[in-house]
């Protein structure tokens, strides 16, 4: 072991060497020892000291540090970015329901409004069509869909990648027009969760929704909640919703190249609605079918046939008037379903044939007449004996008005509520052939005056209905009673409040278009008092009897057998010396009744065979006054071109009680029952009517008219 002195200390040098190199202070014997090792060194290429190669070798050592430390700087930098990211879309997932009590909410119910035959009226409720499966759909219509918006979608798991890629790629080559990556999934979680809101906050929940729903629901679920939610503009959401809107038909049987045309919609349904922008509809279902066939959805001869055949949009015809009878089915629908929660099927009364002429005849006679008699509008109703509702009119045109006339307008009915004064006065005695005297009438100052301010002296109460004297109608409803006259009107039908007194014969309480006519139906029917329905049967879309009417639904017996012959017979006269001659349909026993107000404010004409009643009003909405239109002349008319059409090719039914009419219709002076109406009722359901009144000297006559006036 050395002992002290041996030991050489090393001296650190500062100055030594190459500037910032450290140099050991030896001995003298060793630093020349030391040197000539280094000469040795380098004289046999050694490469020198040690010491700098140590040196290089740190400094490769540091080169790989600073990759390294990029590198790390990088994986850090990702996974905070992976938390922020993450960070991000549990803030916005936190705003959306609990996942796992998310569902999907329900669809509106649509409400299937039908006609007697099958047919579709109207579709009611939010979305304008019924749901429909895929299966129910020819196969290339949701291939369409497919093709145009989502090409991977039975490849993605709810977001496409490469999608989003190739949109943001052909934005920037802008190529296409600008074009988005949103999946059909994620179209779906926007129309089931989310509003229409443009935001990355919107686009991140969208996302987060898409996967859940890939999560919960097979692809052909997806697509076909997808095709019953899109909305395709027009108020129409489901593809079977905008079939009906463009097409008047059901999705199940649309052509491929109307296919396209929807599929097309939904990029931007108010810019490519076919019945508006033609052109650009069709440009657009020309890519998707282009599209379907690349993708090898479609032959290429169903391409060919596509392509030569562009699709053409249903026009509507008309004004639309079966929107009015739809109305009125909603109107009353609550009180046979209550709240309705899923789709269902309505078969209603309405006659497709009926309504589309009742239409027709109206719109033309208001066209053709109108500016030249100041009259604008107009309702109609026609219905079977037994108060089923065939054809409903509630204006001139739908679309410019939905106010509904025939249900909803209040009128003044004027010469037309007559029959039930007339019901009452025969109830009480009087008949047909009775003698009453047709002149100047003053009950404390008011004097209703005739249609042509004429008196004709002795005439039989049958030629005084058909000719609609006032002077007559007064004298009878002050006779019977103002109040008896308002109850015969009640019973038979009318709900609209009645003023009891003496203008009530001259039809100033106002009644709707439904109502009046509903009221004649007794005298169509031998005397059965009916409620007007639109309704037959309500069900479910999968076949489910929700509601079906009941054959036993009017009111009973509220006229005598007798008694309906009678009224009938004279209001028959009315087709034969009165105010609807014209209306006459040959071959058919018909009865009824003309109604023009004091100032010619409405014009009516109700009339009725033994199998059809029908009513037009028509007059202003504003009540101005029209140029002389009366019930005899316009209304009378929309109803004759109406009753012709709707008769045709129908065997003629006679009126109830016809067998017993006057062979003639020349006057018969005389007074008390008569014997050809002489007949009893009998059964459960026989009408008995009030006790005649006695026969009244003329001398008392003016001073109880007087005097029930006065009261």
């Amino acid at each position: 072991m050395a002992n002290g002195r041996d030991r050489r200390e090393p001296v650190f040098d500062a100055t030594a060497g190459e500037a910032g190199e450290l140099d050991f202070r030896l001995s003298p014997e060793d630093r020349a020892g030391g040197t000539m090792a280094r000469r040795r060194a380098s004289s046999n290429g050694s490469g020198g000291p040690r010491r700098p190669a140590k040196l290089k070798k740190s400094k490769r050592k540091g080169g790989r540090s600073l990759f390294s430390k990029l590198v790390y700087a990088g994986l850090v930098l990702c996974l905070w970015g992976v938390i922020g990211i993450g960070g991000v879309v549990a803030y916005y997932a936190s705003q959306l329901p609990p996942i796992d009590q998310l569902t999907v909410p329900k669809r509106p119910p649509n409400i299937a409004i039908m006609a007697s035959d099958g047919s579709l009226l109207a579709n009611r409720g939010e979305t304008g069509g019924r749901t429909v499966s895929l299966k129910e759909l020819p196969p290339y219509l949701p291939k369409a869909f497919v093709a145009i918006e989502d090409r991977r979608f039975y490849d993605h798991f709810g977001i496409d990648p490469v999608g989003i890629a190739r949109a943001v790629y052909r934005n920037l080559a802008h190529k296409g027009g600008l074009q988005g990556g949103s999946t059909l999934t994620q179209q779906l979680a926007k129309n089931l969760f989310l509003t229409q809101e443009r935001t990355a906050s919107r686009k991140i929940q969208e996302a987060i929704l898409a996967l859940w729903l890939e999560r919960n629901y097979s692809k052909d679920q997806i697509l076909e909640l997808y095709l019953n939610r899109v909305y395709f503009g027009a108020g129409a959401y489901g593809v079977e919703a905008a079939s009906q809107r463009y097409y008047g038909k059901s999705a199940r049987n649309v052509s491929l190249s109307e296919a396209a045309v929807l599929a097309g919609l939904v990029q931007s349904p108010s810019r490519l609605a076919p019945n508006r922008n033609p052109e650009r509809a069709q440009a657009r279902a020309e890519l998707v079918i282009a599209a379907m066939n690349e993708l090898g959805f479609i032959t290429p001869g169903m391409t060919k046939t596509a392509l030569g055949a562009p699709a053409e949009p249903v026009r509507p015809n008309g004004a639309g008037s079966a929107n009015y009878a739809a109305d009125y089915v909603m109107d009353v629908l609550d009180d046979f379903v209550g709240n309705v929660e899923s789709d269902i099927v309505v078969s209603t009364t309405i006659e497709p044939t009926m309504q589309a002429t009742a239409e027709r005849v109206l719109v033309e006679e208001l066209n053709a007449k109108g500016q030249k008699f100041n009259v604008s509008q107009g309702a109609f109703v026609a219905l079977q004996p037994d108060g089923a509702v065939r054809a409903l009119v509630g204006g001139r045109n739908y679309e410019t008005s939905q106010f509904n006339r025939a249900t909803t307008a209040r009128r003044q009915p004027g010469s037309s509520f007559k029959p039930f004064v007339y019901l009452t006065a025969v109830e009480r005695g009087y008949t047909p052939d009775m003698v009453l005297e047709d002149g100047p009438v003053n009950f404390g100052g008011w004097a209703p005056k005739n249609y042509d301010r004429k008196y004709r002296g002795p005439i039989a109460m049958r030629d005084a209905l058909a000719l609609s004297l006032n002077t007559i109608a007064v004298k009878l409803n002050m006779e019977v009673g103002p109040k008896n006259v308002a109850q015969t009107a009640q019973r038979l039908g009318i709900s609209s409040p009645l003023q009891a007194n003496g203008s009530l014969a001259l039809g100033t309480s106002e009644v709707t278009p439904l109502e009046l006519v509903s009221a004649y139906a007794p005298f169509a029917n031998g005397g059965m008092g009916v409620v007007p329905y639109v309704i037959a049967q309500v069900k479910t879309t999968d076949g489910k009897l929700i509601y079906k009417r009941p054959n036993s639904g009017g009111l009973g017996r509220v006229i005598d057998p007798n008694v309906v012959a009678m009224m009938n017979d004279m209001m028959h006269n009315t087709f034969v010396v009165g105010t609807a001659r014209s209306a006459q349909v040959p071959g058919w026993l018909m009865a009824g009744k003309t109604g023009t107000t004091d100032d010619y404010k409405d014009a009516w004409f109700v009339g009725f065979t033994g199998s059809l009643v029908a009513g037009v009003w028509l007059g202003n909405d504003d009540g101005a006054l029209t140029k002389r239109v009366s019930g005899g002349n316009l209304p009378s008319e929309v109803w004759h071109n109406f009753m012709k059409v709707a008769l045709k090719d129908q065997q003629p039914v006679p009126l109830p009680g016809s067998e017993r009419f006057r062979s003639n219709d020349v006057p018969v002076a005389g007074a008390g029952q008569d014997s050809r109406y002489a007949t009893a009722g009998a059964g459960d359901n026989a009408w008995i009517a009030p006790q005649p009144a006695p026969q009244r000297r003329a001398s008392r006559e003016k001073n109880f008219f007087e005097k029930l006036f006065g009261l």
